[in-house]
């Protein structure tokens, strides 16, 4: 098994300033965790996505903090050389600050998140500020958002047009300057994403944003072929497990009905002697 060790904050500072990419992929139970810690990415993201992936919603936004806590502990438990960020689902923060506070210190507290994530740019700011004046790392979350996908229309690239992009990039900042060690860049033009990561010192982390962040994260399922309902345009699928898994779960039902299995060597014995005994005295 690979040897690694927990990256810390002021690591992840060192590594964007010596222009070393970082490694993210979301995780949401125990097996996946234990296969992630076998490799050398980084960083894990607990993502509220687990509302469409694991629970089979139609988007994040029904997710839940017992959903969030649920699925992080194990998390946690399988890759403990991770740094492993929670979500924040719609609710637990935008509200007031207070909310923000206790769920994130749910999410570290109960979860053992290492840090949380929040979506939203400008409007979020004072509520990075307060989380980071309690001691809790906030990653940020711009451009596409998924808890407010009613507002924008739908699953779009976010700042395509001069007004929206400079939009994007004032929301970046302002999150720097209230303190995010980090955010996420999702469905963002390559160029914006570019220059966002160039006027930052903090590390960007893109997904659909191109190669110009600090780093990407990808969607578990998604690179691994095992969420058949859609494939994002900007997720690469690098093995296609579903129907390797169907084909295998196929051939169990099958040897199943043809009394194929369970044979022999899967089945347990016991001698002849004792299994006498058992009719001798029945």
């Amino acid at each position: 098994m690979m040897s690694k060790k927990k990256l810390t904050i002021p690591q992840m500072k060192a590594m964007k300033k010596a222009g070393k990419r970082f490694v993210m992929s979301t995780a949401y139970d125990y097996p996946s965790a234990l296969l992630i810690e076998k490799t050398d990415i980084e960083m894990i993201l607990v993502g509220d996505s687990l509302g469409m992936t694991m629970l089979g919603y139609d988007s994040t936004v029904p997710v839940t903090m017992e959903d969030m806590v649920h699925h992080i502990k194990p998390v946690v438990k399988g890759a403990p050389n991770c740094f492993v960020v929670g979500d924040l689902p719609f609710g637990s923060y935008n509200i007031s600050v207070e909310d923000a506070v206790r769920n994130s210190v749910k999410l570290m507290k109960d979860a053992g998140a290492d840090a949380v994530k929040l979506e939203g740019g400008e409007t979020v700011a004072e509520t990075v500020r307060v989380l980071v004046r309690a001691g809790i790392p906030v990653m940020a979350h711009i451009g596409l958002t998924p808890q407010m996908i009613s507002q924008l229309g739908g699953f779009k690239v976010q700042g395509r047009d001069a007004m929206s992009a400079r939009k994007i990039v004032e929301d970046a900042q302002a999150l720097e300057e209230a303190g995010a060690f980090g955010i996420v860049l999702e469905c963002v033009p390559a160029p914006i994403a570019k220059m966002i990561t160039e006027k930052l010192t903090i590390p960007t982390i893109g997904i659909g944003a191109g190669a110009g962040c600090d780093g990407q994260v990808l969607v578990f399922h998604d690179m691994l072929g095992l969420f058949e309902k859609f494939l994002p345009k900007f997720a690469k699928q690098y093995a296609n497990l579903g129907p390797t898994i169907v084909e295998a779960l196929s051939s169990y039902s099958e040897e199943v009905r043809t009394g194929c299995f369970p044979d022999e060597e899967h089945s347990f014995s016991m001698s002849l002697e004792e299994v006498e005994k058992i009719f001798k005295n029945s």
